[in-house]
């Protein structure tokens, strides 16, 4: 399984879960190394969605336009939405929970046929659990 991981989040999170988690096949990449840092949302997401085989991981609020909204419900894609109480945290205690939350993102993006979106709870509980939500 590949993982994009939004502008919103520090990408050197993203390349240290790739690195902790490429000897089980899956990789982890900021949005900045795939696309052009001017991309639009409508673009990455639809080049992800020919691609196949992606998640994304974004702190974004979803409150963009209505064509960005559109093209995540349409996606097909595994969207993971970081809780508001993540924009609150320092950048180490975003890595650690994020390193805290993974195993179970990465399950439950393989139990995923087509999209959908869930919200990733700052708490963590194992097994880790995700409210799904609407975009």
């Amino acid at each position: 399984m590949n993982f994009l991981i939004d502008n919103n989040l520090p990408p050197a999170i993203a390349r240290a879960l790739h690195e902790l988690c490429k000897a089980d096949g899956h990789s982890v990449v900021p949005l900045r190394d795939k696309f052009d840092q001017n991309a639009s949302d409508i673009h990455w997401i639809t080049q992800l969605t020919v691609e196949g085989g992606w998640s994304v991981v974004s702190q974004d609020k979803f409150t963009k336009g209505d064509a960005e909204r559109k093209a995540f419900r349409e996606c097909g894609l595994p969207v993971f939405c970081l809780a508001k109480q993540w924009g609150h945290a320092t950048y180490w205690s975003k890595a650690e929970n994020l390193v805290r939350w993974w195993p179970a993102i990465i399950q439950q993006a393989g139990l995923i046929s087509g999209g959908a979106a869930f919200r990733v709870g700052w708490s963590f509980r194992a097994p880790g659990k995700f409210e799904q939500m609407k975009i």
